[in-house]
């Protein structure tokens, strides 16, 4: 019924223990571990553990081994989360149960650090979107953050390919007419501490991300028309050329 899937790189310290919370969801659940780029024990850990894994020389980045992971998985249901940070079980299980219910695309309900000032514009970015889809009552809730989970049907329609772009994965669920719902707060901000090696220079990730919004927003707008769909209402742009 359901596959957990966990990309992993250099995870050696953590990675047993997300594989053990994420055992103990479901009995039957196919834990899979997309190990890539690691250099230390992440593959040997998790295969101790109890997970399936795909070992990889190459860095293939998260959003990539997500997408790794759901081309192999079996289950119905597919569940994501990342192998540097531990959540509990009980925290995990309710994105499954969302999907048994009914829900193709259940996210965790975090806006991220909202009253900071300025506001991160990957923070913004999520808002943004949700804003433009139509759907501002998911604030900042994205396919970006984990944990997530999806429908085989989710996946059927939103496509595999655009797992490795998590704005545009989002965009597409929703345009589908899948039923979109953030179901759990999960505090992951608060939970991932910040690594030493991430402070200080570019934020090269937050680039990513960034773009990744583009990339969706130039989706919208290529299907839907230039305006993304929404209409122009009294403007008359011909006689003003």
């Amino acid at each position: 019924m359901l596959s957990v899937i966990i990309p992993a790189m250099n995870e050696e310290r953590t990675i047993a223990a997300v594989v053990r919370e994420a055992t103990r969801i479901c009995r039957d659940a196919e834990v899979l571990v997309i190990v890539n780029g690691s250099t230390d024990g992440t593959a040997s850990e998790a295969e101790r553990a109890g997970a399936r894994v795909l070992h990889y020389t190459e860095a293939l980045g998260h959003d990539a081994g997500r997408r790794v992971g759901a081309a192999s998985a079996r289950g119905q249901i597919l569940l994501f989360t990342d192998a540097d940070i531990l959540i509990p079980a009980e925290h995990l299980a309710p994105f499954v149960q969302a999907v048994l219910n009914g829900v193709d695309v259940a996210l965790n309900n975090y806006n991220g650090p909202v009253t900071r000032s300025p506001v991160h514009p990957v923070v913004e970015a999520k808002h943004m979107l949700n804003s433009l889809l139509s759907r501002s009552d998911l604030g900042g809730a994205s396919m970006t953050a984990i944990p997530h989970a999806l429908s085989r049907q989710a996946l059927e329609i939103i496509g595999i390919s655009s797992l490795e772009i998590p704005p545009l994965a989002h965009a597409k669920a929703i345009f589908g007419g899948l039923r979109v719902q953030a179901v759990h707060h999960v505090p992951v901000g608060k939970w991932n501490a910040v690594r030493s090696t991430k402070r200080g220079g570019a934020d090269l990730l937050s680039q990513v991300v960034l773009n990744d919004h583009l990339e969706a927003i130039r989706w919208m707008t290529d299907t839907r028309g230039p305006r993304g769909g929404y209409p122009d209402l009294q403007r008359v742009r011909s006689l003003a050329q």
